[in-house]
């Protein structure tokens, strides 16, 4: 009994100290306050097309959430904004996005869309350092409102705090946030009832794509048009394999400007570009893409006329395209055609020439195209967007962001391709219309695999009245040029104003 009584003591004494400790321990802390949207506005004004332009810039980055509103990622944006406009609804939205993946949006924007650029000289070519911010008198902003995004893990766009940069680095996970801070700016800055556009650049234009469709089915917004610059929607077009020769046809009448700028075409060519254009286009897709198709089925005298005809479209030997067996990549062109001269060209611009280390080799050892822009953009935006924008921030601004490996889901095991999703959503929306740019140098996303992709977006009339296309002779970034630049400025203007003011439905008969 005494045993008993002292267990039933011990007892209530550890049951009154646990209550004592359970009133006393202090309470956990509380979670952290979830992190508020950042904002830095200011404003301006520019003189576009002979009339001033005042305008509100907003540097910033928004916050995206999980379902239970803790943060995941900051996406930094900068938006230009045209003072006293009171009816939103009938000022334009554009939102403009570069690619990579991995590429920051400072091309576009310095490039051609803010009304700030970067003076990169009369032909667009690399200018000597220190680098120069000029106005931009073709700028965007007196057609629409731009909003120029940086993926996450690019620019100043970051993943939250203890979240895993990865979970953004994929096909359908960089649409999935592009997509949710579309929604996250409309719905913040009012601009639910705005006619909305996309301008995509390489990458950034098959996003569009995705982005497209994202918005209408997960979130009920339409769009008006979607600007596709240098565009890529079909990988297949791009990257050849033992069982695909698409690519090579698709890169052919690239090479003939190519071997045109460089005069290495043959008399009657070089004497006209239009004339060689236009052969090369029906030689790609005609005769070439036949023989390819019959790969070794080839007699010996087909294979020999056919390595002379493409040595006529492209200035390489005809011995050298039959050692190729008459595929030629883009690697190995840019090495080639002026490997006389030990001289490379480009792959965003092939107008740009460099010297590698030897002439020997098979692939060049950098583009020239790209490194002569690097240095140029990147000072130059670092440097307003602080002193002319107030966007206060320790963070390096990743021009070009670590995003790899890249998570291409269910593209893992076929090339990434998103035209059907993109003839979906036009489909749904029957007013949405599409405009390519194509730069004839471009060497990255060629602008006859563009319209290879295109002649098969859906096979009634009214989808291709639905597509237009702009051409211009410089590369993937067209716009360094500055005539170029004039044209794009006109050519994007003319196409966001005729699919905002027109409603009718194209029509066709069966």
């Amino acid at each position: 009994m005494y045993q008993s009584l002292l267990l039933l003591v011990v007892t209530s004494l550890l049951s009154a100290q646990l209550v004592v400790a359970q009133q006393e321990a202090p309470e956990p802390p509380s979670p952290k306050a979830p992190a508020e949207d950042e904002l830095s506005s200011s404003s301006h004004s520019v003189r576009i097309g002979g009339a001033d332009v005042n305008y509100t810039a907003t540097a910033g980055r928004l916050v995206l959430r999980h379902e239970d509103n803790k943060p995941k990622a900051h996406m930094f944006f900068v938006a230009y904004t045209r003072d006293g406009q009171t009816d939103l609804a009938s000022r334009p939205i554009t939102f403009a996005y570069n690619g990579g993946p991995g590429s920051a949006t400072i091309w576009l924007h310095m490039g051609v869309l803010g009304p700030k650029r970067v003076d990169m000289g009369s032909e667009g070519f690399q200018p000597a350092p220190p680098y120069r911010l000029v106005d931009n008198e073709h700028s965007l902003l007196d057609v629409t409102d731009i909003v120029a995004i940086d993926a996450i893990s690019t620019g100043f766009s970051r993943a939250a705090e203890g979240e895993d940069p990865k979970q953004f680095h994929g096909v359908r996970q960089d649409i999935e946030a592009f997509s949710e801070f579309i929604r996250l700016y409309i719905t913040k800055f009012g601009r639910w009832s705005s006619p909305k556009y996309l301008l995509g650049e390489s990458y950034g234009t098959v996003r569009s794509a995705g982005v497209g469709a994202h918005l209408q089915s997960r979130h009920g917004i339409e769009l008006n048009g979607i600007v596709l610059v240098s565009s890529v929607i079909d990988f297949s077009t791009l990257r050849g394999g033992a069982a695909n020769d698409m690519q090579f046809p698709g890169f052919l009448p690239t090479y003939t400007v190519t071997a045109w700028y460089h005069k290495k075409l043959p008399a009657d060519l070089q004497a006209d570009f239009d004339k060689a254009v236009r052969e090369a286009r029906d030689f790609a897709y005609g005769e070439y893409l036949v023989a390819l198709n019959k790969g070794n089925r080839l007699t010996t005298q087909e294979w020999d006329d056919m390595a002379r005809k493409v040595a006529r479209y492209t200035g390489l030997s005809a011995e050298y395209i039959r050692q190729a067996n008459l595929r030629i990549s883009p690697a190995r062109f840019r090495k080639e055609l002026l490997r006389d001269q030990r001289l490379v060209v480009g792959r965003l611009d092939s107008r740009f020439t460099a010297t590698d280390r030897d002439a020997a080799g098979e692939r060049q050892e950098f583009d020239p195209s790209n490194t002569a822009l690097q240095g140029a953009y990147t000072a130059v935006f670092n440097d307003y967007v602080r002193s002319e924008l107030g966007w206060e921030s320790a963070d390096q601004y990743f021009t070009s962001g670590d995003v790899r490996p890249w998570d291409y889901g269910e593209f893992q095991n076929r090339y990434l391709n998103l035209l059907e999703e993109l003839r979906q959503t036009m489909a749904r929306n029957p007013y949405l219309r599409v405009f390519i740019t194509n730069g004839y140098y471009d060497m990255a996303t060629p602008f006859a695999a563009t319209e290879w992709t295109f002649d098969h977006l859906g096979y009634e009339p009214s989808y291709r009245e639905r597509v237009s296309m702009g051409y211009y002779e410089a590369g993937h970034m067209m716009y360094i040029h500055p005539d170029m630049l004039r044209k794009f400025k006109e050519d994007v203007a003319n196409f966001i104003e005729s699919s905002r003011t027109s409603m009718e439905v194209p029509t066709s008969e069966p």
